[in-house]
């Protein structure tokens, strides 16, 4: 396989480091967009993108681009596609269908057509047709409708980016890995610095922010959608993932600190960091926020607070926030501060001037990552003059 056009995803706001990654890999003409971006490159670039990326959720190859009006020309465009030629007929497979402004009534219809078009070539083929499953697919199908085309895409990633594979049992986290990736990355932490997340939660903030310090690349220990695909290259692969194991600064020097206020967040947090194999690389203890004195004199603060989303939570959060600001500015002096959150309250009621404000989103949800520079002496609300001044 020659150079080829793929499609790279991540979530709202991180088109720009998924470009600067995608550079990095070796790919070409890069075109981001709005949650992803395209680019070119042959089967090295797509397994490195695969590999490499921190802020990618799925990397998707290009195979087909069709105009359209009606389901039928959806079909015919699936249909002429040579399936048997790109995965082998043992292989179960997923369709996935999204759109913009498409005219078609039903995308649950439109999907069902392209499940029959890949499996009616296979019957015309070989004489038989692969097995579908919704859950845990070898292969999966993506279509994307416009008001005119209908792009094919084969899914090399299988399952998404963001399970590392090295979380293990301990679940799924609320933060998806490639977004907390992001942000740290948009603090511009590099792991010279201490780094301290005080609402860690189940970690995810902390294993990305170990893994971007030591050099692990997240898909150095996980599966791929293209390792079940016709003309993989096992021996290039091979090479490729050692070469990045290679890489990694395990004994690498870096302070990176967590605290939760409960004790069951930060048994999760302990969970997945012994999964990692992280452990004695993340200091972990059992501290309220608005108590927590800094591990360090100056450094790098990230934080996921609650979003206000329990009955309830709206009128503690109206009370945590200007306690949160007195907090920071009575410790963390000499810290840059980063909150992501969709409550806007927060910019309103910390009682802080933000440095920056950048637009993300998780998942659905529009989330801002306010910046606060925690200068000594600077930002505080001004004293009362003494009565001999007035």
């Amino acid at each position: 396989m020659g150079t080829q056009s793929f499609f790279a995803t991540c979530p709202r706001g991180l088109e720009s480091l998924l470009a600067a990654e995608l550079a990095a890999c070796g790919a070409s003409k890069i075109g981001p967009t709005g949650g992803g971006a395209h680019f070119r490159g042959d089967l090295a670039v797509c397994y490195r993108a695969n590999l490499e990326s921190r802020v990618a959720t799925r990397i998707l190859w290009r195979v087909a681009e069709a105009p359209y009006r009606h389901e039928q020309d959806v079909y015919d465009a699936a249909h002429a596609q040579d399936w048997p030629a790109r995965f082998r007929v043992e292989r179960s497979i997923r369709v996935d269908v999204n759109a913009v402004r498409s005219p078609l009534r039903s995308l649950e219809f439109a999907t069902l057509r392209i499940k029959d078009a890949v499996c009616d070539r296979f019957r015309a083929v070989v004489g038989t047709r692969p097995d579908v499953d919704t859950r845990s697919p070898d292969v999966r199908v993506h279509a994307f409708l416009d008001e005119r085309t209908v792009t094919l895409y084969l899914d090399t990633s299988g399952e998404p980016l963001y399970k590392r594979g090295w979380r293990g049992r301990t679940g799924e986290a609320p933060l998806k890995e490639n977004l907390a990736a992001g942000i740290v990355a948009l603090t511009g932490w590099t792991g010279d610095e201490p780094f301290l997340d005080p609402m860690c939660g189940s970690g995810t903030i902390l294993l990305e922010a170990a893994a971007i310090a030591l050099g692990i690349a997240p898909g150095s220990r996980r599966a791929f959608g293209f390792e079940r695909l016709e003309g993989f290259d096992a021996q290039r692969w091979g090479e490729l993932r050692d070469r990045a194991q290679a890489r990694e600064q395990r004994t690498r020097p870096v302070a990176i600190f967590g605290s939760d206020r409960y004790g069951a967040e930060l048994a999760k947090a302990r969970a997945a960091i012994a999964a990692a194999g992280l452990d004695g690389i993340v200091q972990l203890k059992q501290a309220n926020l608005l108590e927590l004195s800094p591990p360090a004199p100056a450094g790098v603060l990230v934080a996921n607070p609650p979003y206000g989303v329990r009955i309830g939570a709206d009128a503690e959060l109206a009370a945590f926030y200007p306690k949160l600001g007195d907090a920071l500015k009575a410790r963390f002096a000499g810290w840059r501060c980063f909150f992501l959150t969709a409550d806007l309250r927060l910019a309103k009621m910390i009682g802080l001037k933000a440095a920056r404000r950048t637009p993300l989103f998780n998942g659905p949800l529009e989330c801002r990552l306010f910046e606060y520079r925690m200068v000594a002496g600077a930002l505080r609300r001004p004293s009362p003059a003494p009565p001999d001044a007035l």
